[in-house]
């Protein structure tokens, strides 16, 4: 339960962070890591599309870098965009001010992929509560946009960084996302069934789960993902992504 659900002092490192949504509310929140690949996040979006579901990829910059058209589909498909640093990096293992370049190369990349919102959609992000206001509080620099005007979403790797890296990367209005639910798709340890079990097991009302479309995780969500969708909707959670 230490790695599917995430212990509470990690909470406590990351107090602004958001690890679960509204707990009143029968909805889950998907999300896919490590993407966009050809090899994975295809199957992922048909999956997704054959029920109507949307979620939120949190894709790494070089992998946006060399397959642009797979990035595009997501993007076209209306999912939520996250950024998951530019060379999926550890946050203990590199310098806050390295950490730090190479979010923003990935956000510069993501951006420069995605339409531009008008000036009027655009606004400034606050460090209150990461959402955009009407422009006039200019209390955080736009470093940022995000996808259609939305604050930008992060969530970093393997779900751990520096207090420093924590709190300058909030500060400049992402609104950082981590997880309730880890199935552990990637794990060569886990059968495909263990991995569906994860997502029965721990998810609960506001859940945030964690899969990846990633090399590592495709063969399992080829077999479980459908699977794990229709027990989802067969429980009655609504399917949401962040505003």
């Amino acid at each position: 339960m230490f790695i599917e659900q995430p212990a509470r002092f990690l909470r406590w490192l990351y107090p602004h962070a958001i690890w679960r949504m509204d707990p009143s509310v029968k909805a889950v929140y998907l999300t896919f890591d490590d993407g966009p690949i050809p090899e994975a996040t295809p199957f992922v979006l048909e999956t997704l599309a054959r029920y109507g579901i949307k979620a939120t990829f949190f894709v790494v910059g070089d992998n946006v870098r060399k397959h642009p058209e797979v990035f595009q589909q997501v993007v076209e498909a209306g999912h939520r965009i996250g950024n998951h640093t530019y060379n999926h990096i550890g946050g203990f293992r590199w310098l806050s001010r390295n950490y730090l370049r190479n979010t923003k190369k990935a956000q510069e990349l993501i951006e420069s992929l995605t339409p531009d919102p008008s000036p009027k959609e655009r606004g400034v992000y606050t460090t209150e509560n990461n959402r955009i206001t009407d422009g006039k509080g200019n209390h955080a620099p736009l470093l940022g946009r995000g996808v259609g005007g939305e604050a930008p979403l992060f969530r970093p790797p393997h779900g751990w960084m520096r207090t420093l890296q924590y709190k300058v990367i909030r500060r400049q209005g992402y609104r950082i996302i981590m997880w309730d639910v880890v199935t552990r798709d990637y794990s060569k340890w886990l059968t495909a069934d263990e991995v569906l079990e994860n997502v029965k097991r721990y998810t609960r009302n506001g859940s945030i789960i964690t899969f990846h479309d990633s090399l590592r995780s495709i063969d399992k969500l080829r077999q479980i993902l459908p699977a794990a969708l229709e027990w989802l909707i067969a429980q009655g959670y609504e399917f949401r992504v962040f505003d």
